[in-house]
């Protein structure tokens, strides 16, 4: 069990039955009256984002939390296969878990994996992955006009907005937090 004086920016905490991570943490007393904590907090299953206030008597749970360092394997119907590279395990996580992630999955990726209760609940990818364009217009050559962008689709059919010198077979850096592009790698 937390106190209220343990709350901290991104320190994970338990209410009834569900993990949330504070995101915001403010700590204020009125003139008349005890001390109390506002909080924002993000919901780890739905990712929701709510207020919540706490007294100073207030006790808080600790989840069951567990993060694991994984490598993606490969896709299975609606699931996906990623491998312990301590333990040789397998884990399949849904895709639900997975969400609109599956679109920056590249095999052999590390990523970090938060369980709770021993289900996965999310899944944190490296900041930036390379991926092939698999289709988009030609650029028109000279055309150098900045901050341009054209549509562009990956193998997997995300899409995305890219410069004009970008073509098809082009391998781009993109930015998983966002899902926009960052830079060209190389060359297709």
């Amino acid at each position: 069990m937390y106190t209220v004086s343990d709350l901290r920016k991104g320190i994970k905490i338990e209410l009834d039955g569900v993990p949330f991570e504070v995101v915001e943490f403010e700590f204020f007393k009125p003139g008349k009256g005890q001390a109390m904590y506002k909080c924002r907090i993000k919901n780890l299953l739905t990712g929701a984002v709510t207020d919540r206030t706490f007294r100073a008597v207030d006790k808080i749970g600790q989840p069951d939390i567990e993060e694991r360092d994984l490598v993606y394997s490969y896709p299975e119907g609606d699931h996906y296969v990623f491998m312990d590279h301590k333990t040789y395990e397998q884990v399949v996580i849904s895709a639900e878990a997975v969400g609109d992630q599956k679109y920056f999955l590249v095999e052999e990726l590390e990523v970090s994996v938060l369980f709770f209760n021993g289900r996965a609940i999310q899944i944190n990818l490296p900041s930036f992955v390379e991926k092939v364009i698999a289709e988009t217009e030609p650029g028109a050559r000279g055309d150098t006009a900045t901050n341009v962008l054209k549509p562009a689709k990956l193998e997997n059919g995300y899409e995305l907005g890219v410069p004009l010198f970008i073509n098809a077979g082009d391998t781009v850096r993109i930015d998983t937090r966002t899902g926009k592009y960052f830079d060209r790698v190389s060359k297709g």
